[in-house]
C-alpha cells in the first residue's frame, strides 16, 4: 500500500486495536463479546498492518507464524473444558477462584475457555489471510 496517511495510521492503531480486543475477551464472560469476537479484532489489527505494510513485516511484528496459535488455542480450551474432570465435577462445568482479581475480577474457566478460542480464530484467520496474500504476490 502506498498510502502515507494509511501506513502511519495502521502503526497506531494496530496497538488501540489488540488493547480493545483483549478488553472483549476479558468483558466476554459478563457482557456479550468474549474470545471469538475479541479474536476477530486482534485479526483485523494485523490484518490492517499487513495491507498497509507487507506479510513478512507483519509475521516478523507477530514473531510466530500464526497457525502455531491453533494448536495452542485448541489445547487451552481442551484443558479448561476437562480441568472440572480431576475435582470430580463433569466436563465443563465453571470453575472459579475464590477471590477476585484486582482490575479483572473473577476468574474461571470460562475465560481459558475464551482465550483459547481467542488464540483459535487469530490463528485461522491470520492463517489463511496470510496464505492468500503469500500466493497472490
Amino acid at each position: 500500500m502506498k498510502s502515507t496517511i494509511l501506513k502511519t495510521a495502521s502503526n497506531y492503531l494496530l496497538p488501540i486495536l489488540l488493547l480493545f480486543s483483549i478488553f472483549i475477551l476479558l468483558r466476554g464472560h459478563y457482557y456479550p463479546g468474549g474470545g471469538f469476537v475479541g479474536g476477530l479484532i486482534a485479526a483485523i489489527a494485523f490484518v490492517l498492518h499487513s495491507f498497509t505494510h507487507n506479510t513478512d513485516a507483519t509475521l516478523k511484528l507477530l514473531r510466530i507464524h500464526p497457525s502455531s496459535l491453533i494448536p495452542m488455542g485448541l489445547a487451552l480450551a481442551a484443558l479448561s473444558m476437562f480441568a472440572p474432570m480431576f475435582v470430580g465435577m463433569p466436563v465443563m462445568t465453571g470453575l472459579w477462584f475464590d477471590e477476585p482479581f484486582p482490575v479483572i475480577g473473577m476468574i474461571g474457566s470460562a475465560l481459558f475457555f475464551d482465550l483459547g478460542v481467542y488464540l483459535v480464530v487469530i490463528g485461522v484467520v491470520l492463517t489463511i489471510l496470510f496464505t492468500i496474500s503469500q500466493y497472490s504476490e
